[in-house]
């Protein structure tokens, strides 16, 4: 079974048990500053999850991109990756734990679905603790269903619980699927032991309880359900394959790589991990720039995320022999090969291309720049009675002028230096981890703050869309945001700083509808007859998918899923701090509202 063939049958299957099939979301999170990108198909669904209402229903399907960095010097290995798609069920207070694991099983097992033998399946349920007792409930599922107690394993919270999001919240325990490899295993082996004997396919996440700020759970009114089934991971082994890119996703894109530089996967290790990292990165690169809320490269943020991809995806096309921009080749066919699934890819393929050709190119005068920053050092370097170049000032290299260590090491050989290799991995791992801590391991999703203060931010955001539009034109669109209580952060398409003038008429524009008092209102209606409307929508592809459309008076129409006032009065006034560059051809506003 193909990942386009699983796709399509997972949709299928809930479809039938009467899920609403809903669009996927952008990369991008949406007025989450807890991290750069979504890293689970249940992320965008948060505020759902917490009790929000979802304009298609209870029982929700979908297919969902998601990206995770925090181990990127991973990939190359055979199963690290940093896009992944993933397939999500859900059900927001309509079924629980009993008819989430039997659809489970059935669509593993039975023949019209993955055909999955039940022999070969083992599950995982919350063993418990002194804060919550164990999931029984769930172990008693798994074994009316076929699967013997010896394959139903009680593990610890670490291995079987979800969340909360926060210090409190909704969370409870889930129950994991694993598939026998037929790898041999130790007398350790046991599904969550990550020695290739068992891979997980499925995990089902049972939204049981709230934990209050004392430290206890209280057993939630509305029970939610969150499932996640990684595309790449599953296809692997529904073909059999040890690794994800000895599959479909990846062939065509390695074959692409050894026409490029005459190189054979498989048969040099060394070569096969370089082939591997271009093949991810460059596929990764192609979805965050064919995003429809596209990244550009920067030095910050996901601007950075995106630069530092392609760059380690062209040093390992150095170490192949390519020495030239080479990713757009690749690119192409990571756009021919997912523009069904995704259109924003088909859609933006000119800016794919450009883009990559045109940071490849960027990185070879860094690297210009990085030789002749490392000649200024040589000098004191050489005198140094060591001839070892601290750890540090090769990690400065790194940081600042992106100077692969590699190459900082090819270069001290051919002086007779040597580099406190200890010293570099040390600023790195603190970068690394620092790095981590601005990804987020734990999001809140959406707006999980609902203050007063976020609530009134957010809603001005609708309005300075809305006069951005107005004064600067129609190709204004926002390309993400960032609302704490404190200030707006508004992303926007723009290929200019815009002048003093553009500045204080945006500002006029907007407490000029603060002041009008207009009132809010919320419509559903299908995304199609949102858009017909003439609402303002920036994600979705399927246009009979049903969304929600808030109008503010008749000044702004926009299809949006967080909170808002009832009318602008409310607000306060409006005040812009900064407009600035975000990342090529996107501009920057920090906006505040205050009482006066």
């Amino acid at each position: 079974m193909t990942a386009n063939e699983l796709r399509d049958k997972y949709i299928e299957f809930f479809v039938s048990k009467n899920h609403s099939h809903i669009s996927g979301s952008s990369l991008i999170p949406e007025n989450d500053p807890t991290v750069l990108f979504t890293t689970a198909g249940m992320h965008p669904l948060v505020p759902y999850i917490l009790g929000q209402e979802h304009p298609a229903g209870n029982r929700l399907v979908n297919y969902q991109k998601c990206i995770r960095t925090g181990d990127i010097e991973d990939v190359g290995d055979f199963s690290h990756l940093t896009f992944f798609e993933m397939l999500g069920n859900w059900s927001l207070g309509d079924y629980f734990k009993e008819e989430a694991i039997i659809m489970s099983y059935e669509f593993l097992t039975s023949k019209r679905w993955l055909g999955l033998s039940p022999d070969k399946l083992s599950v995982t349920v919350f063993a418990g603790d002194e804060e919550v007792a164990p999931d029984h409930e769930s172990a008693r599922v798994w074994e009316s269903l076929g699967i013997p107690r010896e394959r139903i394993y009680y593990l610890p919270r670490e291995d079987n619980w979800w969340g909360p999001a926060g210090q409190t919240g909704p969370c409870g325990p889930d129950s994991e699927m694993f598939i026998d490899t037929g790898i041999p295993g130790t007398a350790q082996s046991r599904p969550g032991v990550s020695d290739g004997k068992f891979m997980e396919v499925w995990n089902d996440v049972f939204m049981q309880y709230n934990k209050l700020a004392d430290g206890t759970y209280k057993p939630l009114d509305r029970q939610c359900v969150d499932t996640g089934m990684g595309i790449e991971r599953t296809v692997a082994i529904l073909q059999g394959k040890n690794s994800v890119y000895e599959t479909e996703i990846f062939a065509p894109l390695l074959a692409c790589i050894e026409e490029l530089t005459g190189a054979r996967y498989g048969a040099d290790p060394a070569h096969d991990t370089s082939m591997r990292i271009i093949a991810d990165h460059c596929r990764t690169a192609s979805f965050i720039l064919g995003d429809e809320k596209g990244v550009m490269p920067s030095n910050v943020g996901q601007g950075y995320i995106l630069r530092r991809l392609i760059r380690r995806a062209v040093r390992h096309g150095r170490k192949l022999g390519l020495n030239g921009s080479f990713l757009e080749a690749p690119a192409k066919l990571v756009v021919d090969m997912y523009n069904h699934a995704y259109p924003s890819l088909t859609e933006n393929r000119d800016k794919i291309v450009d883009e990559l050709v045109h940071e490849q190119e960027r990185f070879l005068l860094t690297l210009q720049k990085g030789e002749h920053e490392f000649e200024k050092l040589l000098p004191k370097l050489m005198s140094n009675e060591s001839r070892q170049i601290p750890g540090k000032v090769a990690f400065h290299l790194y940081d600042t002028f992106g100077f692969p260590i590699e190459i900082t090491e090819e270069l001290a050989a051919e002086h007779g230096l040597s580099i406190d290799r200890e010293g570099f991995d040390q600023a790195f791992a603190e970068h690394q981890e620092a790095s981590k801590m601005d990804e987020g391991s734990v999001f809140k999703g959406g707006l999980a703050d609902h203050s007063e203060m976020t609530t009134r931010l957010h809603t001005a955001t609708h309005l300075l869309h809305k006069a951005l539009k107005t004064v600067l034109g129609e190709h204004v669109a926002q390309k993400g945001s960032n609302i704490t209580a404190d200030r707006l952060r508004f992303d926007f398409s723009h290929p200019d700083k815009m002048t003093p003038e553009q500045l204080s008429e945006v500002e006029r524009i907007v407490n000029e509808q603060i002041e009008r008092d207009l009132p809010v209102s919320v419509s559903t209606m299908t995304l199609g007859e949102a858009r017909e409307s003439g609402a303002t929508a920036l994600f979705g592809d399927r246009y009979n998918e049903v969304v929600k459309v808030y109008a503010i008076g008749d000044f702004s129409k926009e299809v949006c899923g967080g909170p808002h006032v009832e009318h602008t009065a409310t607000l306060g006034r409006f005040k812009i701090q900064k407009e600035q560059s975000s990342s090529q051809g996107v501009r920057r506003i920090k906006a505040v509202l205050s009482d006066s």
